[in-house]
């Protein structure tokens, strides 16, 4: 069985992340009415989490590595 995955920030969809009605996207990436958040309010995200990944890291530019990644996803592909 494939797995499937978040079209706007690429996280695994599993029973536990899933969103009713929706097989493109997780329950992260969507507000209470299942509509796709900000693009802005995913990248911040994103970014925190890469920060807690590398939080060493006082050189990095979350925001702006959060901004790549984004553009990766088919939600966001430019």
């Amino acid at each position: 069985m494939d797995m499937k995955h978040c079209h706007s920030c690429g996280m695994p969809v599993s029973p536990e992340t899933a969103v009713k009605n929706s097989d493109d996207f997780c329950q992260y990436c969507v507000d209470k009415d299942g509509q796709l958040k900000a693009r802005e309010e995913i990248q911040a995200g994103i970014a925190q989490w890469l920060r807690g990944i590398t939080p060493k890291d006082s050189s990095a530019d979350y925001m702006k590595r959060a901004d790549h990644y984004l553009k990766s996803m088919p939600a966001w592909a430019e």
